[in-house]
């Protein structure tokens, strides 16, 4: 009789040990429970967070490529904040004649929808097909800087490398001459006449010519370019202008 009672309480005891035991093995599970979903929650908005707060991918100005249309160079700047265009403008566009009315139809409507898109993928504009293919062609080429610049650098983009200079008034017989360019990675992204002669018969050569000049410069590199026809003075001031810009930029 004794050994039943024995089993018996050594039974109950072991049945209180179980259960006062168990209430606290319960919020030790829940707390592991609710530590799991803390953890993914963490793991979740650390990378966000960290693209927060990283630099943007560009801010500065950034040229595209000039491209040769059959009536003359288009050629696309952008302003870039923050990795978004804020601005875009064309530097070279067809002049003359009927290009005239065509270019100020049409390059106030691509900039803008360049700056509405984000992207080069903007819809042609009525009447100006060859402007409109070559604005779209130099605004990707720009785009494409942005994105080969190095990323987590602040005011990281191409322009933002770049360097303008200025090179020296060049006289001649119908006025000064004087070529602005803009130089990234060692090569010209934009070249302009900011003087050139002018009034009179001098007005139609240097709308002639500085276009032609300047797409020279771009592509070539160098001042070793080819006068334009008719336009001899003018030629020969922006070769020696531009050279000084080259000396000043390679110094």
């Amino acid at each position: 009789m004794r050994r039943v009672v024995l089993a018996t309480a050594a039974t109950v005891s072991g049945v209180v040990l179980l259960l006062s035991l168990k209430p606290a093995s319960d919020p030790a599970a829940a707390s592991a429970a609710g530590a799991a979903p803390q953890a993914t929650a963490a793991g979740q908005e650390s990378p966000q967070g960290g693209s927060r707060g990283a630099a943007p991918a560009g801010s500065g100005t950034v040229t595209g490529d000039a491209v040769r249309t059959q009536y003359g160079p288009v050629q696309v700047r952008l302003t870039v904040a923050g990795g978004r265009i804020t601005k875009a403008e064309a530097v070279q566009a067809p002049k003359g004649g009927l290009s005239d009315q065509k270019t100020q139809l049409a390059v106030p409507k691509l900039n803008q929808e360049a700056v509405a898109a984000g992207t080069a993928d903007i819809d042609a504009v009525s009447g100006a097909t060859y402007t409109s293919e070559g604005y779209r062609k130099s605004l990707q080429s720009a785009l494409d800087k942005m994105e080969q610049a190095p990323s987590g650098a602040s005011g990281s983009s191409g322009a933002a490398r770049a360097r303008t200079v200025t090179g020296k008034a060049v006289r001649t017989p119908y006025g000064p001459v004087q070529v602005r360019i803009t130089v990234a990675g060692g090569k010209i992204t934009e070249a302009e006449a900011v003087q050139a002669p002018k009034g009179g018969l001098s007005d139609q050569k240097t709308q002639l010519a500085v276009p032609k000049l300047n797409q020279e410069a771009v592509a070539a590199g160098t001042a070793d370019i080819d006068a334009v026809s008719g336009a001899t003075y003018t030629s020969t001031g922006y070769r020696q202008s531009l050279q000084s810009a080259l000396d000043q930029a390679g110094g």
